[in-house]
């Protein structure tokens, strides 16, 4: 089994108003602090199957543009979707699930690659999407508790999704068990794993209360499991997946 990024942007920044304004007063705010920023998403190649968390944006997208003031800046281009999958050595006809953790198009915008895959997405997002198909898998999470997770859904024997809800209404999380570690991709829980760590919230949430629920959630998991935590928007996802970095709270 192996577990690769896929690239997409590199060298960005987000202000701490973004990235931890969601729950940090403004009078807490430093308007100066800035954290580094990426894009990537996030493949799992079991020897059987190849498993894609999250899709990239839409091929067409253009280049982001730095202006001055702007809270958050994606970064310099690197691979569109179909270039970053083929550089890992993949085509999109070689997936066999595609895991969505959440519906905005930075985690979406190429599922229109997957028609023969497997789409798994919470049943709230797959309505949110009005996704239809007979490949959409819409999750209602009925294998019950996991963990510090109330409840979950079983893809593979060590492949576990859980609901994540706050950022969207629907938003999902998957961890994968291997080698006494845990590999937990998120999606958006956190933009920068500094909020994390200092258990705040970005500025991008749909239910306050729930993605404070979560995060909390997801702070008790990782004290209590040894974890990678996988961060879309930030390269410290990179890092931490390819240096095994266990994250510590």
């Amino acid at each position: 089994m192996k577990i690769e990024a896929l690239k997409f942007y590199k060298n960005g920044f987000m202000q701490e108003a973004f990235a931890l304004g969601g729950s940090l007063s403004s009078e807490e705010i430093q308007e100066d602090k800035v954290y580094p920023a990426s894009l990537q998403n996030y493949l799992i190649d079991t020897g059987k199957e190849v498993i894609l968390v999250d899709t990239g944006l839409p091929i067409e997208t253009p280049e982001f543009k730095q202006e001055p003031g702007q809270k958050l800046f994606m970064g310099e281009k690197i691979a569109d979707f179909v270039t970053a999958i083929a550089n890992l050595g993949y085509k999109p006809e070689d997936v066999t699930k595609v895991l969505i953790t959440h519906k905005h198009p930075d985690h979406t915008g190429e599922l229109r690659q997957f028609p023969n895959a497997i789409i798994y997405m919470s049943e709230i997002e797959a309505e949110a999407m009005d996704l239809k198909g007979d490949n959409i898998k819409r999750v209602t999470f009925k294998d019950g508790p996991y963990k510090t997770f109330g409840k979950s859904e079983r893809i593979l024997d060590n492949l576990i999704m859980v609901p994540a809800y706050g950022h969207t209404k629907g938003n999902s999380a998957y961890i994968l068990e291997r080698d006494n570690l845990f590999y937990f991709f998120h999606g958006d829980i956190t933009y920068t794993d500094e909020a994390l760590k200092r258990n705040q919230l970005s500025v991008v949430f749909e239910d306050l209360d729930a993605a404070k629920e979560t995060l909390d959630k997801t702070r008790a998991f990782i004290q209590q499991n040894d974890t990678i935590y996988l961060s879309t928007h930030t390269p410290e996802g990179i890092e931490a997946l390819e240096n095994k970095v266990v994250m510590k709270l």
